[in-house]
């Protein structure tokens, strides 16, 4: 997708209603998700050709690179496994939603990103080409009530980059269950990846 369709199509969302989703980190407090033979290494997050949506509050590039590198890391850095894999992220675009819009509109502040993963061992790409994700924040402020009411730019983004962790977390699980990224030599990871794939269907 071009650039400027990838802007529009965040843009487009912006303003349409969705279901409450819960915050991305809800269930850090939990055990991890079971991903197989599993731990994160590298943990490279840049952004040198974001955009920023029209109307959106404005966050420094390294501000917004340091906070999804600091979700990432809160959530991978659990995995204890035998097998190294290595994360670059491209965070493509952004909406930060803005305060002074009518309640009606309530934008939601929403993030593109692009992830690669790569097995160290095997020195090579798990994911043929970066797999591009829109994320939306959650709306624990209300559906009704912008998030540019009752949040600073910081906190819009921190949000965003929990739920986009969340996000490649499930992605990761479901490639876990059909190409068996991170299962290894090990049974006990190809069952651990059944259940994690039953509890992402369940969410």
């Amino acid at each position: 997708m071009g650039r400027i369709k990838m802007m529009r199509s965040v843009a487009a969302m912006l303003l349409v209603a969705v279901v409450a989703a819960c915050n991305g980190a809800s269930d850090l407090a939990k055990p991890a998700v079971p991903l197989g033979n599993f731990k994160l290494s590298h943990n490279v997050v840049v952004a040198p050709k974001v955009q920023k949506v029209p109307l959106s509050r404005t966050l420094e590039t390294e501000v917004m690179t340091k906070m999804l590198k600091d979700a990432v890391a809160e959530r991978f850095d659990r995995y204890d496994g035998d097998r190294l894999y290595h994360f670059g992220i491209s965070i493509e675009s952004y909406f930060l939603a803005p305060p002074g819009i009518p309640v009606v509109a309530a934008p939601k502040s929403a993030m593109v990103i692009r992830l690669t993963v790569w097995d160290d061992a095997k020195q090579e790409k798990l994911t043929a080409k970066a797999h591009q994700m829109t994320v939306i924040e959650s709306l624990d402020q209300g559906p009704l009530v912008g998030s540019g009411y009752t949040k600073t730019a910081e906190e819009q983004f921190k949000n965003l980059s929990q739920n986009a962790v969340k996000q490649i977390q499930n992605y990761l699980v479901r490639q876990n269950k059909a190409e068996g990224w991170f299962a290894g030599d090990s049974t006990a990871a190809d069952a651990a990846a059944d259940v994690a794939s039953d509890a992402v269907e369940d969410e």
